[in-house]
């Protein structure tokens, strides 16, 4: 019975699609899971940090006993010594190079002709061929190049030490048939392991996976959640239900894969925020003792923010304080944290009176004072709550008026006389400017919230 091979994107998957780096310990636990239901390798994604990444990849390749470990070495030689770092001390190192060889990828996003990629795959390779023995060729967009130019990369890279080549569906526009017919003229053509990365993006990933397996393909690539992916329990699935009769196996744990994928989603958060994780929700921000400046940096970005490196620190300070007491924090905590912390603006205004009055037959109507530079601003308006007509005060008192991008309120402490905490998101010049506010009242609690994301706007516009 023949063995397939079967590597796991998913730490490149999850990270793609949550548009953020994963968090050190999602991406250790990820990594263990993969190996627990058998996959033979473990796919790392590119590095972007090498300081960071270089301890948490060599962290996980302490971990995995029987995995392989790949990882993408880049464009340039430069970065093959740094990919080495990371895997060197893993039990099975692999070293990948993933270069495109379609024409609309060549020219559109790496700016060079077919002569000059064939260049740049056989130094690549041959770099990388002098640091592990395992080094793997990843044909991106192979399914859009010419075939000719596809075989001749094929061999290129087999000559100078490749030990493994990917072919890659990555626009997804392949039926069963075509992948089957293309992985028969390669594995003709060419004498190497070769494995099919398929895409799902017309419902077709299952089906052109076994159609290539069929035709002869050595090796399948999958991951555990991610749009467009080939899932990995369903092609275990299908090799537990036709293996045999296809005359096929993997290591793959069939019963095990989905309790291996709970505990997943279960690191990251809960089910839901892992799903969130695949570009739908921000709510899939947890942060906790183990992230670095880098994951407070993306956790930001994520929600909107696009803070200054001072500020940065001033988070990422302000959150570790935090994490003293806490085991993690999510999306509206770190908003709460990156009001009260990042940017703090000289007061520019700062609240001088504010007189409300509601009703439920009535409009509510409030009169705000603000002072600037000495100077005494007022600002009258109704609104549906004090809270609303508060803030339409204001932007009367000051003459400017700025989306409300957000705005939350919470008690901070306990009984009657708990003390409120207003975050405000106001939107200026397409970036977010958050401010905080604390009261036993929670209308100057708002109040204060909306001036000091204000008094930021015009720090920054001075």
């Amino acid at each position: 019975m023949r063995k397939i091979y079967v590597a796991d994107y998913s730490l490149k998957k999850l990270s793609e699609d949550r548009k953020a780096s994963l968090l050190f310990r999602e991406k250790t636990a990820i990594a263990e899971c993969i190996e627990a239901f058998g996959a033979d390798a473990v796919e790392l994604d590119e590095i972007k940090s090498v300081k960071e990444d270089t301890i948490i990849y060599r962290t996980i390749a302490s971990k995995l006993k029987n995995c392989a470990l790949c990882i993408p070495v880049g464009f340039s030689v430069d970065g093959i010594e740094a990919a080495w770092e990371c895997v060197k001390d893993a039990a099975h190192p692999c070293l990948q190079v993933a270069l495109p060889v379609s024409t609309v990828q060549m020219e559109y996003m790496y700016h060079v002709k077919e002569a000059k990629m064939l260049t740049k795959l056989e130094e690549l390779v041959s770099a990388s061929k002098a640091k592990c023995e395992n080094v793997e060729f990843i044909a991106m967009d192979a399914t859009r190049a010419d075939k000719d130019f596809l075989i001749n990369a094929i061999k290129a890279a087999k000559e100078n030490g490749a030990s493994a080549v990917t072919v890659c569906d990555d626009a997804g526009v392949f039926l069963p048939t075509e992948f089957s017919a293309l992985v028969t003229e390669l594995k003709a053509a060419c004498d190497v392991p070769l494995y099919v990365k398929v895409s799902d993006g017309i419902n077709m990933a299952t089906a052109c996976a076994f159609a290539a397996v069929r035709a002869g393909a050595d090796g399948v690539k999958t991951a555990i959640s991610g749009k467009g992916a080939l899932l990995t329990h369903k092609f275990a699935e299908v090799i537990r239900a036709k293996g045999e009769t296809m005359g096929v196996s993997t290591s793959l744990k069939a019963t095990e894969i989905a309790t291996d994928v709970k505990k997943i989603k279960k690191t990251m958060g809960s089910e839901s925020n892992a799903q969130s994780a695949e570009g739908n929700d921000n709510s899939s921000v947890i942060l906790d003792k183990g992230s670095t400046l880098s994951d407070v940096t993306n956790a930001a970005c994520s929600l909107g923010y696009d803070l200054s490196d001072e500020d940065n620190g001033k988070v990422y300070s302000a959150l570790m304080n935090v994490l003293e007491n806490k085991s993690s924090v999510g999306a509206k905590e770190l908003e709460a944290i990156i009001a009260s912390s990042a940017m703090q603006a000289p007061s520019t205004y700062h609240l001088e009176s504010y007189v409300t009055s509601c009703s439920n037959v009535t409009a509510s109507m409030t009169q705000v004072v603000l002072v600037k530079d000495g100077e005494k601003l007022s600002g009258v308006a109704s609104g549906d709550g004090p809270v609303d007509s508060a803030f339409k005060a204001i932007e009367q008192s000051v003459g400017f008026h700025y989306e409300l991008d957000d705005f939350q309120i919470q008690a901070v402490t306990e009984g009657k006389e708990a003390l409120g905490s207003a975050v405000v998101k106001l939107r200026a010049g397409g970036r977010l400017y958050s401010g905080s506010g604390v009261s036993a009242d929670i209308v100057a609690a708002s109040i204060r919230a909306y001036i000091n994301a204000l008094n930021k706007i015009v720090y920054e516009e001075i």
